[in-house]
């Protein structure tokens, strides 16, 4: 997976309208020496920064405009995650590049774009800045973002994660596409793609993964990479820091451009990861449009516990979509997968189940047929 800085001409055209952005007295020059050794989060990894000239004070900050923010009381995320996935701690006083977003995480921060360029938060390890909303009782409180100006160009355009997204892939026959949704954060969506992806490249395929909702993060990216997955993208490669508030038309559209990609990058299993919860709202959504209904042949439900899998596989089946399996956290427990065996006859599949490379083969034989029907 490669994850260099593309330059222009390899990206498309915002995905969202464009403001009016002229040039202002509200701004400075920005040359590149006063970026160097400068720390830009993945969030930001794809917006080419050589076209950076100018900082712009005078704007109300927009979903996904990048900012260069100081760092003021470290928080809850005393690290930022670099572009090649390491994650770099932070220094109070030093600057950082990341972009403005929402973001919808039950189990950390719920957080909205601000509406001027006051202090700010970071609410994601990934690079998000944004106002905390909510946060679980468990958390600190987010690190304290202090925007020195957003990035813009030479004409007093600001730098948006739009402006790296992916643009349109050739038209090809897809192969089978298999989706793993789940019941919240942390019920095992990512290992659950992850050791299926592993299954089905030892049974020979050239697998693609792609996260299509979620936090700008490279962690999961990575670890389909890691289990076998030949490409993988997330929904910053398509223009998004994050998919809070976006809307579902916007997450189906990530969803056909991705699995487009894929399919264009040659690769014969796709597996797609719906981050957050069926509750979310673009999740939910999701499940019952079109795009899904017509582009995902095959769905896996990963659940925390017993009920939560009876949950699920009624929410699903309600919708449509039977999943194949449960699998997800509650397979960590033999007792839970005993509970929820007693309730259902839908398989559990543990993580041995996934990457056993002949029952990839058979879900995939099943994605197939579903395509084809």
């Amino acid at each position: 997976m490669s994850i260099s800085t593309p330059t222009r001409s390899e990206t498309q055209q915002s995905p969202r309208p464009a403001r009016q952005r002229a040039s202002s007295p509200d701004s400075r020059a920005l040359t590149p020496a006063d970026l160097v050794g400068v720390k830009r989060a993945y969030s930001t990894r794809r917006v080419a920064l050589d076209g950076a000239a100018r900082l712009r004070t005078d704007l109300a900050p927009q979903n996904g405009d990048l900012v260069l923010a100081r760092v003021g009381e470290i928080g809850q995320h005393p690290r930022i995650e670099l572009p090649s996935g390491r994650r770099a701690p932070l220094r109070e006083g030093e600057q950082i590049i990341v972009a403005y977003s929402n973001r919808y995480a039950p189990d950390q921060f719920e957080a909205v774009v601000p509406d001027d360029l006051g202090p700010a938060r970071l609410v994601a390890g990934g690079g998000i800045a944004g106002r905390v909303v909510a946060q679980h009782a468990t958390m600190l409180d987010a690190t304290e973002l202090l925007p020195v100006g957003l990035l813009a160009d030479a004409a007093g355009r600001v730098l948006n994660v739009a402006d790296g997204a992916i643009g349109d892939s050739p038209a090809h026959a897809r192969p089978p596409v298999i989706a793993v949704v789940g019941a919240a954060m942390n019920s095992g969506k990512t290992t659950t793609v992850a050791k299926l992806a592993q299954g089905l490249a030892t049974a020979g395929e050239r697998v693609g993964a792609i996260k299509v909702t979620g936090t700008g993060s490279g962690g999961d990216v990575f670890s389909f990479v890691d289990h076998g997955a030949s490409v993988a993208y997330d929904f910053t490669d398509f223009g998004w820091a994050t998919t809070a508030d976006i809307g579902v038309e916007a997450v189906a559209e990530i969803l056909r451009r991705g699995i487009a990609r894929l399919t264009a990058d040659g690769c014969t299993a796709i597996v797609v990861e719906v981050a957050d919860g069926v509750f979310q709202r673009e999740t939910g959504a999701l499940v019952t449009h079109p795009a899904f209904v017509e582009l995902v042949d095959a769905v896996l439900f990963a659940a925390t516990d017993a009920l939560c899998g009876i949950a699920g596989i009624d929410w699903l089946a309600a919708r449509g979509h039977a999943p194949l399996a449960v699998s997800g956290v509650l397979t960590a427990s033999p007792l839970a997968m005993r509970e929820l065996e007693g309730q259902t006859s839908t398989p559990i599949w543990d993580v041995e189940a996934l990457i056993d490379p002949r029952r990839a083969r058979r879900v995939l034989e099943t994605a197939r047929e579903a395509r084809d029907r």
